[in-house]
This record gives C-alpha cells, structure tokens and sequence, in this order.
C-alpha cells in the first residue's frame, strides 16, 4: 500500500510539474505546433552574431539590442557588464552599467538617439546619452511601489512618442500589470489596466512601441495578444496569437515584428496583425532559441535578437 501511495505521489509531481511549465508558457523542448504561427517562410538564414568580446569582458544572457543612428549596436545583458557597445565590424567600444542593475529587461532609443533601460527587479527606468552619461531615472533602486509615490514595480519595456511623453509597462508577476505615462521630464501623468483577460488588461505586459500615429501597442504576453491604444489609453482593439508576444519592434517602413517568446519564432506583421511571414524555432543549434525576447533591425534588413534563456544574441540575414 505505501509503494502504490509513493508512486502515485511522483505521478501527480510530474503531472503538476508538467502543468506548470504548460502554463507558464515554457514549452517543452522542441517546436511546439500549439504555439507556432503557420506562415510562409521569412527568408532569413541564422548566422554566429559575429562580437568580438575580450577574454577578459564578460557578457551575461542578452536581454535586449538595439542598433544606433551612428550604426552601432548596444546589447543589455544579464552580465556583470550590463551595457556594451559594438562597432558595426563586431569590435567592442567600451562597457558601462556595472553595478545599476539587479535584472536588466528592456531598452529602447528615443527619437533624440538617447537610451532607455528597464531594471525589472531594480523597479527603475533610466534615460542615457550615448556616452553612457545618465539624464533621467524613474523609480528609486530596489524599491518597488506606486507611481504616484515615484515608485515603479517592475518595469519591464517603454517607449517614447514624438512629444517625448514616456509609456512604461509595469508588472512582469508580482507588481500589478499596467501601463504608465510620463511626460518628458520623468512626471507621472496617469495610468491604466490592471490585471485580467478583459479590453484593457493585462497578464504580463512585455513590450511596448509607438506608430507614426501616436498609438500604443502592447505585448500582453500571457494573454497571447497585442493590444492596442490611443495615447491617452483608450482601448481601440486588440490582435491574437497562438505563442507568447514577447517583443514588438517597428522597422524604418513602419512595419510591426514581433518576436514570440518560448515559440522560438519571428513574426513579421501586416497592418492588422496578421503574420505575413515567420521563422525560427526553439532549440540549441545556430539560430534556435531559448526565448527569443526583444529584436533589433540593422541596415540590409540584419535581424538581432536577444535570447534570455538560450543564452544568446542572434543574428539573422536575408538567404
């Protein structure tokens, strides 16, 4: 009797350990059809990212990339030298960030070419130069709380409008899930959400960017859609999917990629969300993924994504 006991004990483990993992979005190993956008092939090949990093400089799993006007990519990372700045032949220029960071999560560039960080566990948004100079933070480090008090809790992406108003998601599974508005000297203006599955809500929001409309667009990750608003956060409508949108980035063509988490997979976007063209998928070889979580566009159509899981920064170009 106690064996039958003990076996049906390890049974109902794995189970809820199976279950879990389902639920949370990380799916098991190989490509997941559940999860996968059935789409014509995007036409890009993986190739070795291509850095040249000293033996001596470390660099921690990727969090986010972007590329510069000065044709120079930043990589955030989870390392003990959270930013790092390349050269558009690999050649690393220099490190900054050493001990601001608890959990670097998301970066952007705002139209001036200044750059924006989220510390999703720092509970703070910082505004640099280009020379890593710090301009602006939001928040206070390792504090989380309310904006109304100068507070974030955990922050996870932001972007920034024409007017330089800042849009900052909060609440990655312990804060509460919204979205927050700034103006441009970092002084709250409002906000909205709040956790749940209704217009308007969120479960994990992730990503955030802005059209040439002005209008904001959400990777409501666990609700598996981009959701979509004026600036002042009226619910205008939403899109759906069958991974996790993990990361959204506009191109120069005002086209919408996003990158879909645990799936493994680039999406490439019409203008009502539909998936025009995909690729990748999860795995270990050369260009499969762990959790493919922001992405960055070089000139020539060049594909940078940052991988928290893998880790990695990949590297895409046209067949």
């Amino acid at each position: 009797m106690e064996y039958k006991n003990f076996k049906t004990l390890i049974f109902m483990w794995f189970m809820t350990t199976l279950f879990s993992t389902v639920t949370l979005g990380q799916a098991l190993p190989g490509p997941d059809p559940l999860q996968m956008e059935v789409a014509p092939d995007l036409g890009y090949v993986p190739v070795p990212h291509g850095l040249k990093i000293p033996n001596d400089v470390e660099l921690g799993a990727a969090s986010s990339v972007v590329w510069t006007e000065e044709d120079h990519l930043i990589l955030f990372n989870r390392g003990p030298n959270p930013l790092m700045e390349f050269d558009p032949r690999g050649r690393l220029l220099k490190v900054w960030g050493q001990g601001d960071y608890i959990r670097p999560h998301g970066m952007r560039l705002d139209p001036q070419g200044n750059i924006w960080t989220t510390d999703v566990n720092g509970h703070t948004v910082r505004k640099m130069g280009l020379d890593g100079r710090v301009l602006l933070t939001i928040g206070k480090m390792g504090e989380p709380g309310e904006p109304e008090d100068g507070l974030l809790n955990e922050p996870t992406d932001l972007t920034i409008n024409d007017e330089g108003e800042v849009f900052v998601l909060v609440g990655h599974g312990r804060g509460t899930p919204q979205l927050l508005k700034f103006d441009r000297m970092g002084r709250f203006m409002k906000k909205w959400g709040g956790p749940g599955t209704a217009p308007g809500q969120f479960d994990t929001p992730h990503s955030i960017v802005v059209d040439g409309d002005g209008l904001i667009y959400v990777a409501d990750r666990q609700n598996r859609r981009i959701q979509i608003f004026d600036d002042e956060g009226t619910y205008i409508k939403e899109w759906h999917y069958k991974g996790l949108p993990c990361g959204l980035h506009f191109d120069e063509d005002g086209t919408l990629w996003m990158v879909s988490g645990f799936a493994g997979e680039i999406l490439k976007l019409d203008n009502q969300g539909k998936v025009v063209a995909a690729a990748g998928e999860p795995g270990k070889k050369l260009g499969e993924f762990g959790e493919a979580h922001y992405m960055t566009l070089a000139p020539g159509g060049v594909i940078y994504i940052a991988d928290t899981i893998k880790p990695d920064l990949h590297k895409f170009i046209h067949r």
